[in-house]
């Protein structure tokens, strides 16, 4: 009985020696280290075991960066800057244009005189129309199925960074699959018309910029001809008010 005694007595102290080293040891609590690579509030690392790892069910959106071209009045071409555009992951953007649609020299037969501006809407293609058989070819954007059209107009007039003033009928269009477009929007880099616009005749179709760039060698406009911006202002300066433009 005395020896029961004893052993019980023995592990009371003991136990009461481990507690009080116990007690000792974290009188002051250890820091509490947040892992970086956890975005969640740090009170949910705090319950151990019991608390469950957290699950990202949506991850962000990934960005798409696409290079559009600044050009200020009376300045020909600046530095593409970068401008990152949010997006869906499973809806890619082409970034880039096909090399075929960059300005070159190219061999071109035609009956129409030197300065003539013809446009290939099927290829894509503005030629403008040089000596000795020759033409520059620029990549363009054209009317999307429905609005193609076809003719010969004169430039009548030229204007940098255009006001848009999009046509009711447009707005409403737009309206009915829920894009809903601006009465009136100031020339700019965020403008559709981008840098430069030639107007045809009486129509409401121009030979224009963009705000973006990519579409070029598409079927996209409600009928205009669009052209990168470094491309429609080298256009400008090369032509003027009374140049012929055939549309095929």
């Amino acid at each position: 009985m005395i020896h029961k005694t004893l052993l019980l007595t023995a592990s009371l102290l003991l136990s009461f020696s481990q507690v009080t080293l116990a007690a000792e040891r974290y009188q002051s609590r250890p820091p509490v280290i947040v892992s970086p690579d956890l975005t969640a509030p740090w009170v949910m690392q705090l319950g151990g075991a019991a608390t469950r790892p957290v699950v990202y069910a949506n991850p962000q959106p990934a960005q798409r960066v696409y290079q559009r071209q600044v050009i200020r009045r009376g300045q020909a071409t600046r530095p593409l800057v970068q401008q990152a555009v949010t997006g869906r992951t499973n809806a890619p953007v082409r970034s880039q244009i096909e090399p075929m649609f960059l300005p070159q020299m190219v061999s071109y037969e035609t009956k129409h005189r030197p300065g003539t501006i013809v446009i290939d809407t099927n290829n894509r293609f503005l030629y403008l129309v040089m000596e000795n058989g020759q033409a520059r070819r620029y990549g363009v954007g054209v009317g999307k199925p429905g609005f193609e059209w076809a003719g010969a107009h004169k430039v009548t007039r030229k204007a940098e960074w255009p006001n848009w003033t999009p046509p009711k009928e447009m707005i409403a269009r737009e309206a009915a699959k829920g894009h809903y477009l601006p009465t009136h929007m100031a020339g700019g880099p965020e403008n559709p018309l981008g840098a430069r616009a030639l107007y045809l005749g009486s129509t409401l179709y121009r030979i224009h910029g963009t705000n973006a760039p990519w579409t070029i060698g598409s079927g996209v406009s409600s009928g205009c001809i669009r052209m990168r911006n470094e491309d429609v202002v080298d256009l400008y300066e090369r032509v003027k008010v009374g140049t012929t433009v055939i549309v095929i």
